[in-house]
């Protein structure tokens, strides 16, 4: 009858099957308290990432939009103000800062590179020697003496009433409908606990660190982040969220995503078609950093997670 307790579990057990039990009691424990640890330390990655002085940025910014007054229509502040990435071009519609509606119905026919020249030559001329000011194939970038980036991508109404923004592939205008990238994006990182675009942040961060021809773009990470988390249902947390993304990544990554934005056809199409050499060896790379990050918890190493951001261990 007393053997009914909680110390029945260990009737009959050998001394190696007690130590085991014991074993696997003490590393429970110390897994719990490496996530706890390995928490805090992605958050404090985080707060770096997002240490942007938004006060600032916004006075800028809207300095900016008052220097082009009269040539410009409107604006769209975007959701993800700002790559983590050190890259001083647009690689994603997330990573700008606004989108600039431009009131001139004739750069339909001169092509993006005339609006983003007169761009650049407005705020240079507005700011006089304030911050560094240079365009290339998509968006203007505006560099402050302090190091803060602000990027813009300018856009136009096409006479069938079409958004369209500069190709990332050639010199040409693109139709685009930000719309549908931002309900998307928003959506799910609602379902998924407001942890979604924390962790696409971090993914950033990793794949700025890797040689420019294994890195992905911005905009494509987030439309990964979008399809990887359909569904997800597991842990709400940047430790847990961020391997998983690199999982599922490494296999999302071998087939073309549609493109929500209208830009092109896929968000991918510079990796080309499905499965070639190109897309597995992307998939290998993102099934690598996946199997660090389990390596790395496995280890209770936070030194190993931070060599994956290119800090010191």
């Amino acid at each position: 009858m007393g053997g009914s307790g909680g110390g029945g579990t260990f009737v009959n057990r050998t001394p190696e099957q007690l130590r085991d039990i014991v074993r696997k009691s003490e590393d429970k424990t110390t897994v719990a308290a490496f996530e706890v640890e390995l928490s805090r330390a992605l958050g404090d990655l985080l707060a770096t990432y997002n240490g942007r002085d938004t006060k600032t940025a916004n006075a800028r910014l809207g300095e900016i939009k008052k220097a082009m007054q009269g040539t410009i229509a409107g604006t769209l502040d975007q959701l993800l103000g700002g790559s983590v990435a050190k890259h001083t071009y647009v690689d994603g519609l997330s990573d700008i800062d606004s989108l600039v509606l431009v009131n001139d119905s004739d750069l339909e026919d001169k092509g993006p590179q005339v609006a983003l020249e007169r761009m650049e030559a407005i705020i240079r001329n507005h700011l006089s020697g304030e911050a560094k000011v240079e365009h290339g194939r998509m968006a203007v970038t505006v560099t402050f003496q302090d190091g803060m980036m602000i990027q813009l991508l300018p856009a136009i109404r096409s006479r069938d009433d079409q958004l369209r923004v500069p190709s990332s592939r050639r010199d040409a205008w693109s139709e685009i409908n930000p719309t549908a990238f931002r309900e998307a994006l928003t959506k799910r990182n609602q379902e998924c606990a407001g942890k979604l675009i924390p962790t696409i942040k971090l993914a950033k961060a990793i794949n700025g660190q890797l040689p420019e021809d294994q890195r992905l773009s911005g905009y494509h990470i987030e439309a990964l982040g979008i399809a990887a988390f359909r569904g997800y249902k597991d842990e709400m947390t940047t430790s847990a969220m961020l391997p998983t993304f690199f999982e599922r990544a490494r296999e999302l990554v071998l087939a073309p995503i549609k493109d929500r934005t209208g830009q092109s056809v896929h968000v991918d199409e510079y990796l080309g078609p499905a499965n070639n050499d190109t897309r597995l060896a992307l998939s290998h790379v993102l099934g690598r950093i996946a199997r660090r990050m389990r390596n790395a918890t496995a280890a209770g190493s936070t030194g190993q997670w931070r060599a994956l951001f290119g800090l010191d261990q």
